[in-house]
């Protein structure tokens, strides 16, 4: 892949496909509860980077998996994401109004339905990973559910954002504990996506191991990065609110490490990413450029 440029446009070009699938998987004809699958599409279906589900199809690639499975798999996990961030926004948690560039589900329609259309898609997502299309191999998607749930649960994003929730009356200025509780809140959803492809084509240890180093480092350089446009980007740039963090008295890798400091952090860590995934050679070239984009992005 020659450029940033050409990165991002297979970004955009993945984003188009799993939002159309997502589409297919989550219509409104006949639901039962039109009004909470209408939230449900209201959050799944606004405009994001799809970066989760775009590493699951690279993933995939890597070890000649089939395309059709690695959407039924990026679907999953992107319900689960979407979930996430509906949860966040309501009143007891982030108290968000504001979430890519709308109103949050709980502003556009109220905080019950939020609340039950984040439940819904989570476990829609296990509904997806479960379902025969998502490989046919039933020993395969069984690993898929257990990894996911893992990643989404309490000694993943589901405990990390508890302890995200406690930094904010007890301020945490350790670096070690900072980087335990987002390698749980957002880490573990990256790990998924990496090692998903790895699941699905049936590859070895080591392949997998190399995977996760990778997703393991880019998951926290997107934090670091992540924390610097939250000091640095405006609202309207963001799609949401900034400066949050600060305001909570939550420690960030920038009041850590300094703007400087936290730069450098972030491609360091993009780096590493770049060594561990080095034995896959030229087969990995996307990986190597979604690792610069993470640090780089500017939104």
């Amino acid at each position: 892949m020659a450029s940033l440029l050409d990165f991002e446009q297979h970004l955009k070009a993945f984003a188009a496909a799993i939002e159309a699938h997502l589409d297919r998987l989550l219509p409104t004809e006949a639901a039962p509860a039109p009004r909470l699958v209408e939230a449900m599409r209201y959050a799944l279906l606004a405009p994001g980077k799809r970066i989760r589900p775009f590493f699951v199809a690279e993933s995939a690639r890597l070890f000649g998996v089939d395309a059709r499975q690695a959407l039924q798999a990026g679907a999953a996990i992107e319900c689960v994401h979407c979930y996430s961030l509906v949860h966040d926004d309501l009143p007891a948690m982030d108290d968000d109004d504001l979430r890519r560039g709308r109103p949050t589900v709980h502003k556009a329609f109220d905080e019950a339905t939020a609340i039950l259309a984040g439940d819904a898609l989570l476990t829609f997502a296990f509904e997806i990973l479960g379902a025969p299309e998502t490989h046919p191999d039933a020993s395969v998607r069984v690993e898929l559910v257990s990894e996911l749930a893992r990643a989404a649960g309490k000694d993943g994003m589901a405990g990390g954002q508890m302890l995200d929730l406690e930094a904010e009356s007890a301020r945490i200025a350790d670096i070690d504990r900072i980087i335990t509780l987002q390698a749980m809140k957002t880490g573990a959803l990256f790990r998924f996506a990496c090692l998903s492809g790895a699941i699905m084509g049936k590859a070895g240890g080591a392949e997998r191991q190399a995977l996760t180093i990778y997703a393991d480092r880019i998951g926290l350089a997107f934090q670091i990065t992540d924390d610097i446009l939250d000091v640095v980007a405006s609202s309207a740039a963001l799609g949401k609110a900034t400066g949050k963090d600060q305001a909570a008295g939550k420690a960030t890798f920038v009041d850590l490490l300094g703007l400087a400091g936290a730069k450098a952090e972030a491609r360091k860590l993009v780096q590493e990413a770049k060594d561990a995934i080095r034995g896959f050679g030229g087969k990995a070239h996307v990986f190597t450029a979604a690792a610069d984009y993470v640090a780089g992005r500017e939104k």
